[in-house]
């Protein structure tokens, strides 16, 4: 029996959690991963995994709508959407400056709210689909280093409700995974960094790969709305 083919559009696939993302989708489920970053090493990235990619930006609509319609172009559907950003600016909190915030609010919220209007109705008229939102572990714990970042993710997890709540009847789901400490090769981290973190080291990439990819499958299909941590136990929030 011939399987069925699975795309997923995978934004800021370019290195980190997103490259290991792109990678573990194809590898392990056999996806055709169409990606996007600025630097174009996710369009490299996806051919290179025999799929196609767009050189462009998440706070850029166009560069969104570009990555969508090659999909679509390429192989007539989408399944899957990875939303994952760069870094913002951090630092003490009265000293970002006003351009500093209005850039985290596109690249850490808006990408999410933008990519929804255009990939929603493809989801809509495929009887479903599913979203994961590559976020922090802080935004319900914020991190006084990473101010921007934890605002606008905790914006992203109220939105994450409101939006499952109106499109979970139409088949598609949306969860956001909250890594840890974070890093390509873990040992590489000295152990006085990680102290207070319960696994006394930081994750892999991979390992937060393989979170998104159960996201992303049908062993999470009653998981919706939610906020997944992946910290290694460092958050204390019940």
């Amino acid at each position: 029996m011939t399987e069925t083919l699975k795309v997923a559009v995978v934004v800021g696939a370019g290195s980190g959690i997103g490259a290991a993302v792109a990678r573990e989708l194809a590898s392990r489920d056999g996806y055709k991963i169409v990606a996007l970053s600025p630097s174009g090493k996710a369009k490299a990235l996806a051919e290179e995994l025999g799929g196609a990619g767009v050189v462009g930006s998440n706070c850029s609509t166009e560069d969104l709508q570009a990555v969508v319609d090659l999909a679509l172009e390429t192989y007539g559907r989408i399944d899957l959407v990875i939303n994952g950003s760069g870094h913002a600016a951090s630092g003490p909190i009265l000293e970002i400056t006003d351009g500093d915030w209005e850039t985290g609010m596109q690249m850490y919220f808006m990408n999410v709210i933008r990519m929804c209007r255009i990939v929603t109705p493809h989801f809509e008229a495929n009887g479903g689909g599913i979203i994961v939102n590559i976020s922090t572990s802080s935004p319900f714990e914020p991190n006084p280093k990473y101010p921007v970042s934890a605002t606008f993710r905790a914006a992203l997890a109220s939105f994450t409700k409101l939006y499952t709540d109106e499109y979970g009847p139409k088949g598609i789901r949306m969860n956001n995974v909250l890594p840890g400490f974070t890093k390509e090769d873990p040992s590489t981290v000295p152990e006085t960094w990680v102290q207070k973190i319960p696994l006394r080291r930081a994750a892999s990439t991979t390992e937060i790969a393989k979170a998104v990819r159960f996201l992303a499958s049908d062993e999470s299909s009653y998981l919706t709305g939610q906020n997944v941590r992946v910290d290694g136990g460092f958050a204390r929030g019940l």
